[in-house]
């Protein structure tokens, strides 16, 4: 079947994307077509700029003085530069450590609000770091682990729940969990509600203020493309800043940390949530990374999203439904994130294969291959390109 009508289709609305000016901010090779950028986004041209510098001139010149001129505050700083991206007000996020990290700060936090409680609930498809997490928070306290599927969540919870976590966005899937509503219902029985925004930030809207969500985290390596083991960001909501702390008590959580007191006075407000010295390149990668989202609306990202999402699944229907792949994402773009998994059997050698071609998606098991459809690099006519590779496996 042609797709010459397809072309003419992508060339339409790559036209008419307000967004099309923010793939020259990132340094993707010519011949290479990125659909991974769920899983580790592309390298920017101000990372690579930020990190020379901060080399050659804060680590090779500057040497020790860079600590107080400079990498001390870098926590904050960028904690409330994704503070928006996630729909949550300044002083409330700070960047640090990685997402299972993170997590065990966030619902060890949680079960101490709520000491008598026996039971976490969580969804059992969440990535499976968050589920060990859970599980181990769990067992350090004697209680019970509730795992469900998403669409059973509600109902699970009850008075005896200290905590319900789940992950915004389905990493296999892509499907978008009800927030509203398993927030809610956490709230009516007393529970707190941790979410995982992993795949979320950067790519699909998320009001943690208006949702009265109580913790969140999230990695900076996806969709905010900080680099490959950027550290990740915790959110606590302003009602609990200064009666939660967690048990990974380090120095930089302290209140006074270069007193080198010896007993422990958490810091106040988000930076109690800090434990050790922050890792200063990939921090550094980061907060350049997010400077590219100063000049870009989440409404307009998410917007390009469920373009970029739906034309794939138009061309899905019209080359690929009758040649063995199966639609493992929502159709509803209402319930989508900003990837489209389909399901293949012979899916893992077609991944390897495209990827050895330029062409780079991932495949999670047992036949699930994922495209990432990242608002401010891929266009539609970079669909149109993947979907004519796949119809001629």
């Amino acid at each position: 079947m042609s797709f010459i009508e397809d072309y003419q289709r992508a060339a339409e609305l790559d036209d008419h994307d307000s967004l099309a000016q923010f793939q020259s901010q990132f340094d993707i090779p010519n011949d290479v077509l990125y659909f991974d950028g769920n899983s580790l986004g592309p390298l920017t041209f101000a990372s690579r700029e930020v990190l020379h510098h901060t080399i050659e001139v804060e680590w090779r010149e500057r040497l020790i003085r860079s600590w107080n001129e400079d990498w001390l505050a870098m926590p904050l700083r960028i904690g409330d530069q994704i503070a928006p991206i996630i729909g949550a007000t300044e002083g409330t996020v700070i960047c640090c450590d990685n997402t299972s990290i993170n997590l065990h700060k966030a619902l060890m936090a949680a079960v101490a609000l709520r000491p008598h409680r026996s039971e976490i609930v969580v969804d059992i498809n969440n990535f499976p770091t968050d589920i060990y997490i859970a599980q181990s928070v769990a067992d350090q306290h004697g209680m019970t682990l509730i795992a469900v599927p998403a669409d059973q969540i509600v109902e699970h919870i009850s008075e005896k729940t200290a905590v319900v976590t789940a992950t915004h966005v389905d990493y296999r899937t892509a499907q978008i969990l009800d927030a509203p509503a398993i927030t809610q219902a956490a709230h009516a029985h007393g529970a707190l509600m941790v979410w995982d925004l992993a795949h979320t930030a950067g790519a699909v809207p998320f009001n943690a203020t208006s949702l009265k969500t109580d913790f969140a985290v999230g990695c900076g390596y996806k969709y905010l493309n900080g680099g490959p083991g950027a550290p990740a960001f915790i959110y606590v909501a302003p009602q609990h800043l200064e009666s939660s702390g967690h048990s990974l008590q380090g120095w930089w959580g302290h209140a006074e940390p270069f007193d080198f007191e010896v007993s422990y006075t958490p810091a106040p407000g988000i930076s109690r949530f800090l434990t050790g010295t922050a890792t200063v390149l990939s921090m550094k990668s980061l907060e350049a990374s997010l400077s590219v989202f100063s000049g870009v609306k989440m409404t307009e990202i998410r917007a390009k999203s469920v373009s970029l999402t739906s034309f794939f699944i138009d061309l899905f229907d019209k080359h690929l439904a009758h040649r063995g792949f199966t639609l493992q994402s929502p159709r509803s773009p209402e319930s989508r994130g900003s990837h489209v998994a389909l399901g293949f059997a012979g899916g893992k050698q077609l991944v390897d294969q495209m990827a050895s071609e330029g062409i780079i998606a991932d495949f999670r098991p047992p036949d699930l291959m994922r495209f990432g459809c990242a608002p401010l690099f891929n266009s539609h006519l970079h669909i149109v390109k993947l979907v004519e590779r796949l119809s001629a496996h």
